[in-house]
């Protein structure tokens, strides 16, 4: 006899939230097959192969995309364009080419799609569409993802928050706070530079880089990799829910306390409020983007929570004090 189990391909499962996917879809009795640089069932260069996982899968999840926790040089911006609308591309050319096509397809996008916000909340009806570098990418994402008609493929768009876990941004924030630099971060003026100006095809923004007067209140949207799992499962079990869909807890916090919750976690001592001068050189040892701390990205889960999604882990604090330990753990 076949092998009647459900199929589910996953693209880009190198990363923390495919690998913990990829396990859990596993764990659920799926066959699941990786799309890949190098595989291991399929790599990017082989149409074909990726044409034969795509025909007849239940699932595919695509979470491809060059990390974003670097520095905006010239060369990763276009890097990070082409790694996320390439491989859109393919994909929804193996998915109109197929004879039995995805079910359900859901691709990563982000809620840094929405505009720098302090005044409101921003929802998948409501939520204001930004502009600049990162806002081009996820436009631009989406508008490859949702393009054309694929009448047998329930498509949703993932617009995750920054995720805590064991990834690149929980890392991040975790060594400001170890190194001092754990009180709240203040947005201020900086020698001028184009590292997020907008790009692609139709680029958005004045080509300035912002400045806001947010006093460490700028709001962190976040959510925990605990239920990034537990949403999507959710989705694949609720065919009413298509189009974009906000991955975020419903209690946003927001820099200061965020901060005050890492130093907590981490046992520093002290935690020095950093200033935007301080924070561009420390962000440049880092290789990576003030942007992370900076802008005030603030977004509710309207649609999961209409449905009926109950968040495992809905508050900030409990949150950092189960993912801080798990991550000093695998550590050693």
């Amino acid at each position: 006899m076949g092998d009647t189990r459900k199929r589910a391909v996953v693209a880009g499962a190198s990363g923390f939230i495919g690998q913990r996917l990829v396990r859990e879809l596993r764990d659920q009795g799926y066959q699941v097959a990786c799309i890949g640089r190098s595989g291991p069932d399929a790599r990017w260069d082989d149409d074909d192969a990726v044409l034969s996982l795509v025909d007849g899968a239940d699932l595919m999840v695509n979470l491809a995309g060059k990390i974003v926790n670097c520095r905006y040089t010239d060369a990763n911006r276009a890097e990070i364009l082409r790694s996320r609308v390439g491989t859109t591309r393919k994909l929804h050319e193996a998915v109109a080419a197929s004879e039995r096509p995805p079910r359900l397809w859901l691709n990563a996008s982000t809620a840094t799609i929405y505009r720098y916000a302090l005044d409101r909340p921003m929802t998948e009806t409501t939520g204001e569409i930004g502009s600049g570098f990162s806002v081009d990418i996820a436009r631009d994402w989406e508008r490859e993802f949702f393009a054309g008609d694929l009448p047998q493929t329930r498509r949703v768009a993932l617009r995750m928050a920054i995720v805590l876990g064991d990834g690149p941004a929980t890392a991040i924030l975790e060594r400001l706070a170890r190194a001092g630099l754990g009180g709240p971060q203040f947005d201020g003026r900086w020698f001028p530079h184009r590292r997020y100006r907008g790009i692609g095809a139709h680029p958005s923004g004045d080509r300035r880089a912002p400045s806001h007067r947010s006093r460490g209140r700028q709001r962190f949207s976040w959510i925990h990799i605990d239920d990034v799992i537990g949403a999507i499962a959710f989705i694949v079990a609720h065919p009413e829910i298509a189009g974009p869909v906000n991955l975020a807890a419903p209690h946003a916090s927001d820099n200061r306390t965020l901060m005050a919750t890492l130093r907590r976690a981490v046992g520093a001592p002290i935690g020095l409020p950093a200033f935007r001068w301080m924070l561009e050189p420390a962000m440049w040892l880092l290789r990576t983007e003030p942007e992370l701390v900076l802008k005030s990205r603030w977004v509710q889960p309207e649609l999961l929570l209409a449905a009926g999604y109950t968040f495992a882990w809905p508050d900030l604090a409990p949150a950092i004090d189960d993912v801080v330990p798990r991550r000093r753990r695998r550590q050693r």
